[in-house]
């Protein structure tokens, strides 16, 4: 477990999370078990992105990471703030999502102009993603980070970007990579239940799925998530996890991974809903 030294600044974002640099020499954007969202956000961001990974999807490395007590009371500002109060983090383990690079030197962005887009190496991940969102229910729309890969030092630790994807194009072309973010509220956020709808899940943007022309598309991700989501995974996954992060409840997070196993089978079904819906995202599927 990494262990947090020094606070940044705060993030923006309805989870209140605070920049740290952190053991490892990493800066990390670190979100506590008080955050105003819900504790099992923690959960979700821990599991959701080991899952991503594991279908060679764009994510930013994560751990857990212990924040001591003394930190929080020599640092005011790692507090949450509540409309008519503020309280202190709560010390513990806490989930850390690692900043792609020094902040003082790297520019992130969290949108590009649709002209810009076509300059993202991996933009087929956008496809991978939806089949992942799909899947967990994520109720929040698509979250991610651009960046200019060529502007990151050599110094900085990789991200966990696999190869380009099956229609991204050739990364020495294209200036901008793409890194999948929160996952806080896949299962529904705290709720861990699955509503499913048409829209949810989607990116914003329609051209970052210009390369769908069918459930072809989708075959590598599918096929990834059929072999490589099993339920020994799942099951190593969980170990990982702090129980302080879902309160010990521990029959409740293995109903959430039952669930998530047999929910593999509805991803077509669930992407086919999204071609349909009235919004059209998919151009080019014909």
């Amino acid at each position: 477990m990494l262990h947090a030294l020094e606070q940044i600044r705060r993030m923006r974002g309805g989870a209140q999370s605070h920049l740290m640099r952190c053991s490892d020499g990493n800066y990390y954007v670190v979100k506590f078990q008080n955050n105003p969202q819900h504790r099992r956000v923690l959960v979700n961001e821990l599991l959701g992105t080991r899952l991503a990974s594991r279908l060679k999807l764009p994510t930013a490395p994560v751990e857990v990471i212990y924040v001591s007590p003394e930190l929080i009371r020599l640092t005011p500002d790692l507090c949450i703030e509540l409309p008519r109060s503020r309280t202190p983090c709560v010390p513990g383990p806490q989930f850390g999502s690692r900043y792609p690079g020094d902040p003082r030197e790297l520019t992130l962005h969290d949108f590009l102009p649709d002209e810009k887009l076509r300059e993202v190496a991996n933009i087929g991940d956008f496809a991978g993603m939806l089949v992942f969102d799909k899947w967990t229910c994520n109720t929040n729309g698509r979250q991610t980070l651009f960046f200019e890969e060529n502007k990151r030092s050599a110094a900085e630790s990789p991200l966990d970007l696999p190869p380009p994807s099956p229609g991204s194009g050739q990364a020495s072309t294209f200036p901008y990579k793409t890194v999948m973010i929160d996952q806080g509220f896949c299962f529904n956020a705290g709720n861990w239940d699955f509503p499913d709808a048409p829209l949810r899940g989607l990116y914003a943007r329609n051209r970052v799925y210009e390369g769908v022309t069918g459930m072809q598309s989708f075959a590598p991700w599918l096929d990834w998530l059929h072999h490589r989501i099993t339920e020994a995974v799942l099951g190593k996954l969980l170990e990982e996890i702090p129980p302080e992060w879902y309160e010990d409840d521990y029959d409740a997070v293995l109903r959430l991974l039952e669930q998530l196993f047999r929910r593999k089978k509805r991803v077509p079904d669930l992407l086919l809903s999204a071609r349909n819906c009235n919004r059209q995202p998919f151009p080019y599927w014909v």
